[in-house]
Parts: structure tokens; C-alpha cells; sequence
């Protein structure tokens, strides 16, 4: 049977219940926002372990340039190694094709006992689209979902009442502290030159700055044919 991760690999295999919170994305790059939405549903669903899996090939995205997911994965693996509780899983690269929810979480529940709840935590952005996912019924039967609000954005009632209505989705509304950071924020600051310190985990800056990821060529304003510092 294929890995899923290593840290919670085993999860569930004593036959006690346990938790496992699952955040999916493209992760271009991983931020702190992305760190703290897990940490807080970890603690507030009592979730034994969050695994991160960044999208091989994200068929919302077709239509961007998105850094290869050789980069964006180890970049996961750089910020969450300090957090016991925080792993990073490469099946959705492995698997290959496009990605959907459906086929990882079907992978998931196939691989762990069915003593382990499986939570797939998302913003509550995606999941007032729910509805046009691929499966979404199915997605209801294989996991509990956490829709994170963010910043400037709320889920009206009416579509929390709609997505009841329509399907037999569990889903738990979530407030975090969260920053007002985006990938593409991060993505835009180091195509100028600008600063991402204290935005991102210093090991994911470092790997940033090592690899000249998301520089633009040419670009007079970052000061260089290559960019500015990122720090």
C-alpha cells in the first residue's frame, strides 16, 4: 500500500478514533496563513496530525503558470519540519493528471482504518463552490469538511443553507486569526524586489532566493536582471 505521509502513516492502526486534518492547494508558495488556518483547526477539531498535499497538476489553474511541483512540495516540507503535528504528503504528484479532491480523499480513505475521521480543511471561498466539484456527493460520504473564513470574506447563510439543502456535506464554519497574505501576494513582492520576510517560513525565503523562484527576467524595477533580495 503507498505511503501517505510519514509521520501519520500509521494513524489509526491501535484502533482508537483519531482525527486527521487534510489541507489541499497549490501551495505557490506555501505561507504563514496556510500554517496558522491548520494549527487552529487542529486545535479546535482536536486533530491528531494536519498533512499538507500541494496539487501535481490543479485543473482550476490551467490557465496560470504554476512553479513546478518538485519546487512547491519541498517547499511544504521545509516550513512544516519543525511542527510535529504538521506533515506533508506527495500523492496528488505521484498519483499524476489532474488533480481532484475526490481522488485523493477516496485514496486516503482506502488507506486508513475506518476509526480515523479524515478532515478536509479548506477556505470557506471554495467551499461556497462546492457544489461544482468534481463528485461533491461523494466528497460528503469520504470526509468532514472545515471551511477557514479569511479576511473580507463570509459565507452568507443562505448559501451555508443551500449547500445543506443540496447535498449531505458536514461542514464546520471556522474563524481564524489569520493574515491577509495570498501566494500571489508573495508571488507579486518577489517579481518586484520586494520583501517577503516574517510572510513565509525563513526556510521556504531560503529556498525562494536559492532556486530564483517567481523572479522576473529583465525586470528593471527588482533592481537586477534577476530580482532584489527577498529579505
Amino acid at each position: 500500500m503507498a505511503v501517505i505521509c510519514d509521520r501519520f502513516d500509521q494513524l489509526g492502526t491501535d484502533g482508537r478514533p483519531a482525527r486527521l486534518g487534510i489541507m489541499g492547494g497549490t501551495f505557490d508558495p506555501i505561507h504563514i496563513g496556510h500554517l496558522a488556518c491548520a494549527e487552529q483547526a487542529r486545535e479546535a477539531y482536536g486533530l491528531d496530525g494536519v498533512v499538507f498535499v500541494p496539487a501535481g497538476n490543479p485543473v482550476f489553474k490551467k490557465d496560470r503558470n504554476v512553479t513546478p511541483a518538485a519546487h512547491r512540495l519541498e517547499m511544504c516540507r521545509v516550513a512544516v519540519d519543525s511542527n510535529p503535528a504538521f506533515d506533508v504528503s506527495s500523492i496528488e504528484i505521484d498519483r499524476g493528471g489532474d488533480t481532484y479532491t475526490v481522488d485523493t480523499l477516496r485514496q486516503m480513505r482506502a488507506h486508513y482504518p475506518a476509526n480515523v475521521e479524515l478532515c478536509f480543511i479548506t477556505g470557506a471561498d471554495a467551499v461556497y463552490h462546492i457544489l461544482q466539484w468534481r463528485e461533491s456527493a461523494a466528497i460528503a460520504d469520504l470526509a468532514r469538511l472545515i471551511a477557514v473564513t479569511r479576511p473580507g470574506y463570509a459565507l452568507s447563510e443562505s448559501h451555508r443553507e443551500a449547500i445543506a439543502e443540496r447535498g449531505s456535506f458536514t461542514v464546520d464554519y471556522l474563524e481564524v486569526t489569520a493574515l491577509a497574505i495570498s501566494s500571489s501576494d508573495l508571488r507579486g513582492r518577489v517579481a518586484a524586489g520586494r520583501s517577503i520576510r516574517y510572510l513565509t517560513m525563513q526556510g521556504v525565503l531560503d529556498y525562494i532566493q536559492a532556486h530564483a523562484l517567481y523572479r522576473v527576467q529583465g525586470c528593471t524595477a527588482c533592481g537586477g536582471t534577476e530580482g532584489g533580495s527577498l529579505r
